[in-house]
């Protein structure tokens, strides 16, 4: 049996029909968004469904990952536990054998004093004065000459309360003077702020004291102002010249002064409060003179 139609469509009404076609859908394109939205909702579900093997795969190998990484840690951790358990026993042997030397020696024994974190909410815009301003004043029981320090070491002392706030010294300000010992041979000297954040002086030292570059240096207590064995700051430069009276002795502090944001304000204990609320600058001057004389 023969066809009705011996040819085919012809290649020319294809192309026509395809461009017009192709010229509906442009222009029906915006009305045709309604029912694309409906069909990517009806074929969402097996979108999900194809994706499952995937998550699988993805989960199980997250799973291993993790389960491999806690291993890992766990293993780390219990590591680093029983290197802190050690230290912790050597340190427990070292503050018994410290509290039965302090009993020898009939020095008190220093307890753990309140402490409370402040945070700098102003720092001195005068090139000539160091001090910043803490969000802690008498409210929170702040008192002048109230030691500061900071996660390195001493920073400075409260020279001036209000009911909220209260203004820090730097140990950098040059009116600032701190009693400090070397804690290699407990030698005491006496630091002075030269005006530079990361300069401190040493005055009035013998070109025949034992001290070296590098040398820590700590609170020293006297003066009841800084609690004792407080790190204050490292020497950097040790010049014994022969036309020099003294020995010039220049020391870095260890805290952070260009850059303190959370402050630490220490309690010393009851017995260790100064009986007068002197200006800081005035005793710190008389400590000054104390040891020029005892090194004269």
């Amino acid at each position: 049996m023969k066809p009705i139609f011996a040819r085919g469509i012809s290649n020319q009404f294809r192309l026509t029909l395809a461009i017009i076609l192709s010229v509906i859908l442009l222009v029906a394109n915006d009305r045709l968004e309604p029912v694309r939205q409906s069909i990517s909702s009806l074929l969402s579900p097996l979108q999900y469904v194809a994706n499952i093997p995937g998550a699988v795969l993805d989960w199980s190998a997250e799973s291993f990952a993790t389960r491999d990484m806690l291993k890992k840690q766990n293993k780390e951790l219990l590591r680093q536990q029983l290197l802190m358990s050690e230290r912790l026993q050597r340190f427990e042997h070292l503050r018994q054998e410290n509290d039965r030397l302090r009993g020898l020696l009939g020095s008190p024994v220093h307890m753990d004093a309140k402490k409370v974190v402040a945070e700098v909410m102003e720092v001195a815009s005068d090139p000539y004065r160091h001090y910043v301003v803490l969000n802690h004043g008498a409210r929170s029981g702040v008192f002048v000459g109230q030691p500061v320090v900071d996660a390195h070491g001493v920073v400075g002392q409260v020279v001036e309360i209000s009911e909220l706030t209260s203004r820090v010294l730097l140990l950098s300000d040059v009116t600032h003077a701190i009693p400090v010992r070397i804690t290699r041979n407990d030698v005491r000297l006496m630091a002075q702020g030269t005006g530079e954040l990361d300069e401190l002086e040493l005055r009035h030292v013998a070109k025949s004291t034992d001290i070296r570059v590098g040398d820590l240096l700590v609170s020293s207590g006297l003066g009841k102002r800084f609690p004792e064995g407080y790190p204050v700051a490292r020497i950097m430069s040790v010049d014994k010249d022969d036309g020099q009276s003294y020995a010039k002795v220049t020391a870095q502090p260890l805290a952070a002064l260009d850059r303190i944001r959370y402050l630490l304000l220490i309690w010393p204990d009851e017995n260790e409060l100064p009986t007068e609320a002197k200006a800081p600058i005035e005793v710190e001057s008389t400590e000054v003179q104390k040891a020029a004389e005892a090194n004269q």
